[in-house]
């Protein structure tokens, strides 16, 4: 019986330490158990902004990235030349997942 609860306060506590791991981004706030927030990034003096792209990467456990979310991959997906503005959105549920997405607006 001693083991088992020895067994089951190592799990535990790994899993404690490992929570979290994908919950950091950037964001003006963040929450530990859900996080979905839209922030500004950069504003131009460009006056317009027709065309919109986006870019994005994720995260799993912390232990595996993936993805381009640059300004220059976001551009590309929305054919703009000349930025207007960027916005970000960050997504997690209890660090197990986040999800970065960078928004361009522009011509």
């Amino acid at each position: 019986m001693r083991k088992m609860f020895s067994g089951f306060i190592i799990v535990m506590s790994c899993l404690i330490l490992m929570a979290g791991c994908a919950a950091y981004s950037v964001a003006p706030v963040t929450g530990f158990i859900y996080s979905d927030v839209q922030a500004p990034a950069i504003a131009t003096s460009n006056p317009t902004s027709s065309k919109v792209g986006k870019a994005e990467c994720e995260s799993i456990l912390g232990l595996v990235a993936l993805g381009d979310a640059s300004i220059e991959a976001a551009m590309k997906d929305g054919g703009i030349t000349k930025v207007h503005h960027v916005d970000y959105e960050t997504f997690s549920v209890l660090g197990v997942y986040a999800r970065f997405t960078l928004i361009v607006y522009g011509e």
